[in-house]
């Protein structure tokens, strides 16, 4: 636990921390306007799906518990970006103010040190996570009356879904470690997951629907392997048709979330530091 602090208070020293708690808030914002917006046109009937399987969708995702887990986990997409340049800003600061070799002489066991970083990339994202759960349980039920389907408190599914969202952001800490010992340069880390996560998420999506139009119609399933679809495919309030079960986009992420963890820490115990 020592270590774990450690890593905590050297995170705490840097200004970056708070930085991206100043982003955080405007985003959060930004997503709960979007998903407001698109609530009411779920709603209201505005949306509508076109051909009969994207119209069944659009009638799944319509229900009231349904939107009611995408309101209550507001805030994921962009609050599990800053968990995962954290958690990799974690790793890479010891390399930018040159501290990674000091850090292994005091501590020469390096997956104990490496241990201490997930850990406390983990109680990062699980603060994280706690702002944005505690704002949605404060605001959401406004706008859920406004939308006169009720707040769905007593769903088991939202709680459900608020549960499986604290452990997406746990998940994405993981991930983000461990990406953060391949990349080891502060900036090119910052700038690539940044890009990837936020333009990738929108390239992947058209590449799938691409090849699902012009090749085959079961390729679209695969879109689960993508990391940001992975995670809110778990957090839906029912099964959602032409999309795999939940489970499978827990099951995926937990995966990339077991390599990047075991991959980072064996690559830090023989990567020399120096």
């Amino acid at each position: 636990m020592r270590l774990v602090n450690a890593e905590l208070f050297k995170l705490r020293t840097t200004s970056i921390w708070w930085i991206m708690g100043i982003i955080l808030l405007p985003l959060y914002a930004a997503s709960l306007g979007f998903n407001w917006l698109s609530s009411y046109a779920l709603v209201s009937g505005q949306a509508d799906g076109g051909a009969s399987d994207a119209q069944a969708q659009v009638d799944a995702v319509s229900q009231p518990i349904n939107i009611a887990t995408n309101l209550y986990t507001t805030g994921q997409y962009m609050g599990v970006l800053i968990v995962l340049l954290l958690s990799a800003i974690i790793v890479t600061s010891e390399f930018f103010h040159l501290t990674a070799t000091t850090t292994f002489l005091v501590t020469p066991r390096r997956e104990t040190v490496i241990l201490a970083k997930f850990g406390a990339a983990i109680i990062v994202a699980l603060l994280v996570w706690a702002i944005t759960t505690l704002l949605d349980l404060l605001l959401v039920p406004i706008i859920m009356d406004a939308l006169n389907i009720g707040n769905q408190l007593g769903e088991p599914a939202v709680w459900r879904a608020i549960g499986l969202n604290a452990l997406a952001f746990l998940l994405w800490a993981v991930l983000g470690v461990g990406l953060g010992v391949l990349i080891r340069s502060q900036l090119a880390a910052t700038l690539i997951l940044g890009i990837v996560y936020t333009i990738g998420t929108g390239v992947f999506a058209i590449i799938f629907q691409l090849l699902e139009t012009y090749v085959a119609k079961w390729i679209q399933n695969l879109e689960v392997l993508v990391p940001t679809t992975a995670s809110q495919l778990m957090l839906s309030g029912t099964e959602l048709p032409g999309n795999p079960p939940r489970w499978v986009g827990a099951l995926v992420l937990i995966g990339y979330a077991v390599i990047a963890g075991v991959v980072g820490t064996l690559i830090t115990k023989r990567r020399d530091i120096s």
